[in-house]
């Protein structure tokens, strides 16, 4: 008797815990839902970088779009007019060379690489709602109008620039950042210390932006905007940069040397600068000059660390010159490495996102982008992680979950079975351990912390949350064992039905959840679970209402028909892949 007693008690201290819990995260979810909807934000805008189209794109191309997409998707769900852009930069030298060195006229050459981006973007469910190419007419006249804006305030001015430059970063540097090397004929030549890219001395007259005279407005911005520029070691990164003097920009060069770009308005021999015309691309998108102000005022730029510079101290002061609201924040991503090295085409190590994508599903692919990519550092990408992590968390994990939960052996109806109360009661006693009430504590609040996460676009810690709960459904369904149970006994058919009933609602959660991440495979378990497409945003989420007394509306329902396996286990066969289905 008072080993039960001690257990009740426990069981009892574990609820009570468990519904503080529950309504303290409840409240939470409510209060970020409420700023959202009390501050009237119903609009979100979401851009990657333009990728520049001298080459095909790579993994991290890839990448980039991979995470604003999921910021868009996440947008959506919620309840957001969310607007999200890519698209392709198509001019400056590089291009011009390489269009030159492929004996095609510029616009062709941009065009057929422009278009790869988009197959690939199609190819990888990439849900962007506007395509942005520096080509286009709208963006000529965004950047001309910019251009005069900046002119007329006595921003750019004609002058001689004399220093580094660097053609395939297409940017100027001082001489702190520039090193010597030998090249690969062992003759020396300078290089950028960043890039390791070579660059020339060069001397020409042009126009300058008076970049100087905003050092201490930018500063300002940083200090006063600690989540300005996302993780905060870049942020701390820019601060460093901006304790040193910010020499005036170079913004146009010599048509003579640059034929391939914007001109300079009333300047027949200038081309603007690739960068102010490239970066100009995200007001172009938000309608400028003329109806920008509701999305610009939103405004989120995803950005690679290696081009954090032009995004968090040119693009800022061009537009404080312009007169313009600064990016609500700008989110940096690291890079991806190979096998411990960077990716580099002399190296043979380059990845084909798009092979890469048919190798392991695309929906694979992202889920691995995402669970492994770390904001912060650089990740190492590997064939056989890929294998291991997709088969670990959605063949075996995820997709065996589901297997054994909809299984005819264990579910013949086919249906959502019903929950009962005395089996799992809501306080303690029944036939529920310690751990279960435990399990339903971490995913009830599993919403909280995947929101506040995808929020930081944080979306490994979204996803390691959501794995460990996963494992922990399939341990409740492990420690009871319902295949054991005696369908002709009443008690056990009833807690049965209550151990399927709870492992179907976890995953429902899961499977609203993961929507911005593997949207396909997300779609294949909500249907599975007969949820329909308008009981899938985070607003109708309602884990296990039965709990609560409150009536499920999947109590009951038919189970959508078997849509086959979730996501076939990965294997490797010396030098060639294939899929095949996951145990049960």
């Amino acid at each position: 008797m008072r080993v039960c007693s001690l257990f009740a008690s426990r069981s009892c201290h574990i609820f009570r815990s468990l519904q503080n819990t529950l309504v303290s995260s409840s409240t939470r979810i409510a209060a970020v839902r409420c700023s959202v909807t009390c501050n009237e934000k119903s609009v979100y805008y979401v851009t990657t970088p333009i990728f520049y189209v001298n080459a095909s794109p790579h993994l991290g191309h890839l990448y980039s779009a991979v995470i604003a997409d999921c910021s868009h998707r996440y947008k959506q769900l919620q309840g957001f007019n969310s607007k999200f852009a890519t698209g392709t930069d198509e001019h400056g030298l590089k291009v011009q060379q390489a269009a030159e060195a492929a004996g095609k006229q510029p616009l062709t050459f941009c065009t057929e690489v422009s278009e790869r981006f988009e197959h690939l973007f199609r190819s990888c469910s990439i849900s962007h709602t506007d395509y942005i190419r520096t080509t286009e007419l709208r963006h000529r006249q965004a950047v001309e109008h910019f251009w005069s804006v900046l002119w007329n305030k006595r921003l750019i001015y004609k002058g001689s620039y004399e220093g580094w430059y660097s053609t395939q970063d297409e940017s100027f540097l001082t001489p702190s950042q520039v090193g010597d090397a030998l090249d690969s004929s062992g003759n020396e030549i300078k290089v950028s210390l960043e890039s390791g890219h070579k660059v020339e001395w060069m001397k020409e007259e042009n126009y300058m932006f008076r970049l100087s005279a905003f050092r201490s407005q930018l500063l300002d911005w940083l200090r006063g905007n600690p989540k300005a520029i996302q993780p905060e070691r870049f942020q701390q990164a820019v601060l460093q940069w901006l304790q040193e003097d910010l020499p005036d920009l170079s913004v146009s060069r010599q048509r003579s040397r640059l034929q391939w770009g914007i001109q300079v308005p009333g300047d027949a021999n200038q081309t603007i600068y690739v960068w102010l015309d490239a970066l100009v691309n995200y007001l172009s998108v938000a309608g400028y000059p003329d109806h920008h102000d509701r999305w610009w005022s939103v405004a989120h730029h995803i950005i690679g660390k290696d081009i954090l510079k032009f995004h968090a101290i040119y693009w800022p002061a061009f537009l404080l010159g312009a007169g313009l609201r600064l990016p609500q924040a700008i989110h940096v991503h690291s890079h991806w490495t190979v096998r411990g090295k960077k990716m580099s085409k002399s190296l043979g190590n380059v990845i084909d996102p798009l092979e890469h994508s048919r190798m392991f599903t695309t929906d694979g692919l992202r889920y691995f982008l995402l669970r492994q990519g770390v904001p912060e550092s650089d990740c190492d990408y590997t064939e056989e992680k890929v294998i291991k992590l997709l088969n670990a968390e959605l063949a075996d994990s995820l997709g065996g979950l589901l297997n054994r939960c909809t299984a005819a052996a264990l579910n013949p109806a086919q249906v959502y079975p019903c929950f009962c109360p005395q089996a799992f009661p809501r306080d303690q006693g029944g036939r529920a351990a310690a751990e279960d009430y435990r399990m339903l504590e971490a995913v009830r609040n599993l919403p909280f912390v995947v929101e506040r996460h995808y929020e930081s676009m944080h979306f490994y810690k979204a996803l390691e949350a959501i794995s460990a709960c996963v494992r922990q459904t399939n341990g409740f369904v492990q420690r009871h064992a319902p295949w054991k149970l005696d369908r002709t006994d009443g008690k056990d058919l009833r807690w049965l039905d209550t151990i399927i009933h709870v492992s179907l609602e976890c995953m429902r959660v899961y499977g609203t959840l993961l929507q911005p991440v593997v949207p396909e495979i997300s779609d294949k378990l909500l249907t599975r679970l007969g949820v329909r497409p308008d009981e899938r945003s985070f607003e109708t989420l309602d884990f296990l209402p039965h709990l609560w007394q409150r009536d499920s509306p999947f109590e009951g329902r038919a189970l959508g028909t078997d849509t086959g396996v979730l996501f076939s286990r990965l294997e490797t066969l010396r030098t060639h892949w294939r899929a095949v289905p996951a145990a049960a």
